[in-house]
């Protein structure tokens, strides 16, 4: 059950705006390092550093190996394989578009999640909510601009990782009854690893990677990161590990439905650090196109918390 305690509620918050910071940062790194080194490469590396992270401090602050029991095996390997796809796809695309645009097309998940939802977990969707759905992806639609000059192929990477994601997300909801989320977010990371490795043994001498642009960042050849960048990808595997603990503990403290509005303060993080760090700049139509997605999101996720303190009411 949910905590209610006022207290224990802003301390979810703020592990949700402490999470979305985390995996923002994430990002950046990958995208920063995306010209030199190959995806698998620098996913390998980052989930070797975050397993380590999670096993020697934050499996302790979850209660110990107690908290790494996996009794449904193979829902967290199919979830797993889901936020592989997920990560792959979107890394792929934000090394080759701007990193707000992406970010911002990613969050039609939440409205996927809606929609599934009524399909597989047999939940009602009024009006309302569908009509949110509706403009969300007319929104995604103006971001992406098919049919003109401007319209990146890339995109469709992102709306294949907010698939994929929805898809893991529809997973949590069966597993997270059972299953601890230090053993979830462990799992990812050790499918991650190796998947990786995989992906290294078939890829990794370079004989596949052709030109610079997404499958050259799939499949080029491993390199020895120099300092700077190794300390970069030392970040991206800290980083990615508290962003997941962090979600985790967000969702344990407050209601689903409280928490998943705050995610979406990812996406002005997105649009600074793209503007700061690779001088992205969004035009009038991407910033229109994302206000549709950001607002229909939070309509989603503001009517996911009138249903959810209704139902509470009884």
């Amino acid at each position: 059950m949910m905590a209610s305690d006022p207290r224990a509620t802003i301390a979810g918050i703020a592990c949700v705006l402490g999470a979305v910071t985390a995996f923002s940062i994430n990002d950046v790194a990958i995208k920063f390092l995306s010209g030199g080194y190959a995806l698998h490469q620098i996913v390998l590396m980052r989930s070797v550093i975050g397993l380590g992270l999670m096993i020697g401090v934050f499996m302790p602050l979850a209660g110990g190996t107690a908290a790494l029991r996996m009794r449904r095996l193979h829902l967290h390997l199919a979830r797993a394989l889901m936020i592989v796809l997920t990560n792959t796809l979107f890394f792929l695309a934000i090394a080759v578009m701007p990193l707000g645009e992406g970010v911002a097309i990613f969050f039609v998940a939440p409205l996927i999640i809606t929609a599934l939802s009524v399909v597989f977990l047999a939940e009602k969707v009024g009006p309302r909510r569908w009509f949110a759905v509706l403009a969300g992806l007319a929104g995604v639609l103006i971001v992406m601009r098919p049919g003109t000059e401007a319209m990146q192929p890339a995109a469709l990477l992102v709306l294949g990782s907010a698939l994929a994601y929805a898809g893991a997300n529809i997973l949590v909801r069966r597993l997270g009854g059972t299953e601890s989320a230090l053993a979830m977010t462990v799992s990812v990371q050790l499918t991650f690893i190796v998947v990786g490795a995989l992906m290294g043994l078939a890829f990794g001498d370079g004989a596949f990677a052709q030109g610079d642009g997404v499958l050259a960042f799939l499949l080029r050849p491993w390199v020895w990161p120099d300092a700077g960048d190794g300390l970069i990808l030392f970040a991206s595997g800290v980083a990615s590990a508290t962003g997941a603990f962090l979600i985790s503990q967000a969702y344990r403290l407050c209601d689903a439905a409280l928490a998943a509005p705050f995610e979406y303060a990812s996406l002005p993080l997105a649009v600074l650090w793209g503007a700061f760090i690779f001088g992205e700049r969004p035009d009038l139509v991407a910033w229109a196109g994302m206000a549709l997605i950001l607002g229909s999101g939070l309509y989603v996720a503001f009517r996911e918390l009138q249903i959810d303190r209704a139902r509470r009411r009884g």
